[in-house]
């Protein structure tokens, strides 16, 4: 069976405010979802706010309902000055670590906005205490999400972006459950590995998962339902 089409990089998005796109000191807010799963890729997003269409409710993506996280999506993808969503594949993460793979991510993200911009952004605000390898002025700001209205858009665009991806993961694999726990390793989800082993999109090198393949054998043996 063909594996579930996720998400790709999304080509990023741009407003009402289009004009504006060669302003200077555009900043963007950069955020990501998914470092915790045990499965799928790991998302991160890019936005520049436009100050002239202000976007009401914006908060960290966790403490939002999944309809208002949706709502907004929308609206940040109309009013925001550009945004760009990117992610790090479960194979790059394996290869690179979930820390590396979470840059990468970033850096694509980033790197997007360039071409509605034409440019890099001048300055990137970073949500945790790391930040991506990009040419520009960038800063690390720890709960950032819930400081900063850039990266609070920034963390809605990759949350919804990612449950999305879970949800075509249910699809192709509903005997997990990715629909309910989103890939975190819940008691469900745990449970649901011993009695079926890992499906391909599993991050095999996380220790749960890791020690279903040694115990279990090769990913892939699911049977899907």
């Amino acid at each position: 069976m063909p594996s579930p089409k996720l998400s790709k990089a999304e080509p990023p998005g741009f407003g009402p405010a289009w004009l504006a796109l060669d302003a200077p000191g555009l900043v963007a807010g950069v955020d990501e979802a998914g470092r915790g799963p045990l499965v799928g890729p790991v998302v991160a997003a890019a936005v520049i706010l436009d100050p002239r269409h202000p976007i009401a409710g914006l908060a960290d993506s966790k403490t939002l309902s999944p309809a208002k996280r949706e709502r907004l999506f929308h609206e940040i993808r109309a009013k925001a000055l550009c945004c760009s969503i990117a992610q790090a594949s479960v194979e790059e993460i394996d290869r690179l670590n979930i820390l590396q793979a979470t840059m990468l991510a970033m850096k694509r993200a980033i790197e997007g906005l360039e071409k509605t911009l034409g440019r890099l952004p001048d300055r990137a605000l970073i949500d945790g205490n790391r930040c991506p390898k990009v040419n520009i002025s960038m800063e690390a700001i720890v709960k950032g999400d819930s400081k900063v209205a850039a990266i609070s858009a920034a963390s809605i665009l990759a949350k919804v972006t990612r449950d999305r991806d879970m949800q075509a993961l249910h699809d192709a694999y509903p005997v997990y459950g990715f629909n309910q726990h989103m890939g975190y390793p819940t008691p469900i989800h745990l449970e649901s590995l011993k009695l079926h082993g890992p499906c391909p999109e599993h991050r095999k090198t996380f220790g749960p998962v890791r020690l279903m393949i040694e115990t279990k054998g090769n990913l892939g043996e699911t049977k899907l339902l």
